[in-house]
């Protein structure tokens, strides 16, 4: 229907100069292989800083500072259909990186290193511009 948008949130997860970034699985329908970060839908109802909260803890189980503003937002589709994705920049606290069954790899990259990964050119803009910002 027209005007109807999946609303999708993402983060930046940073460490040591790198952003966390997650390889889609070969059984994921929507980007199997396509390079991201954290990402995911938010459920009915939910606003985009508790899911994106959920979706830290679900795919990665890492401890993070999570910034309360949004750090980007996009418009995209997600299996032709049109979606808005609402991007938050982490800090990690600590934690290993445990991947959910969405996907099957992870790597801590720079924004040119996913960049060579990633065909999502206005993720990467993203990443570069949150890997080149000090946090506050």
């Amino acid at each position: 229907m027209q005007g109807q948008h999946i609303v999708a949130v993402a983060a930046l997860i940073v460490r040591d100069g790198r952003v966390l970034c997650l390889r889609r699985a070969p059984s994921n329908r929507a980007g199997p292989g396509l390079w991201e970060t954290v990402s995911g839908r938010l459920e009915q109802g939910e606003e985009p800083h508790v899911g994106i909260l959920r979706e830290i803890a679900e795919e990665t189980s890492l401890s993070v500072t999570l910034e309360q503003r949004p750090w980007d937002s996009y418009a995209a589709l997600r299996r032709d259909q049109p979606m808005v994705v609402v991007l938050y920049r982490a800090r990690h606290l600590a934690g290993e990186v445990q991947i959910s069954d969405e996907h099957d790899q992870f790597a801590w990259l720079t924004a040119d290193e996913l960049a060579a990964r990633s065909s999502l050119t206005r993720l990467v803009e993203s990443v570069r511009r949150a890997l080149a910002t000090p946090f506050p």
